[in-house]
């Protein structure tokens, strides 16, 4: 059986409302003069300082909506000063990041400079997005991840 904090719930909570509200626009995008695909290239950095908890995952195929092959997965990940989520990809795995501690900088494959995301932020991922993440302040950053994959195999960040 899986158990929640009162503090997990209610980033959940957040998630889930901020997603509904479809005109809001999400804090810490790329600023539009500085997006182009494929303008920077991969990095080898492996994960240092991050801890990622799955919470709970929903198989899509035995639910309603019949998505063959997918999964729902819900995590925490708890990056320290100095770590780094190594780089990573979301061709095939659309996801919202909810940053509920800290500020962190992503390192985007179509973004020119790096985009700071702050406590209460909501990034989506998706299709033609590769990048890196690291924590460069002196306190913990917690974010919280909804995404959707394919290979229960995938241990990507």
């Amino acid at each position: 059986m899986i158990h929640f904090t009162i503090k997990e719930i209610a980033a959940a909570t957040v998630i889930v409302g901020a997603v509904a509200v479809s005109s809001a626009a999400f804090a810490g995008e790329c600023p539009a003069d500085k997006f182009k695909p494929d303008v920077r290239e991969q990095v080898t950095l492996k994960a240092v300082g991050v801890t990622d908890t799955t919470l709970g995952s929903i198989d899509l195929e035995k639910e309603p909506a019949n998505i063959k092959g997918r999964e729902l997965r819900f995590r925490k990940l708890v990056i320290q000063p100095g770590g780094i989520v190594p780089w990573h990809s979301h061709g095939d795995r659309p996801a919202l990041i909810y940053v509920a501690e800290g500020t962190i900088e992503e390192y985007a494959s179509n973004c020119s400079v790096p985009i700071v995301h702050k406590a209460g932020d909501l990034r989506a991922e998706r299709s033609g997005t590769s990048h890196w993440w690291k924590n460069l302040g002196d306190k913990t950053v917690v974010l919280f991840v909804g995404d959707v994959r394919r290979d229960p195999n995938d241990t990507h960040m």
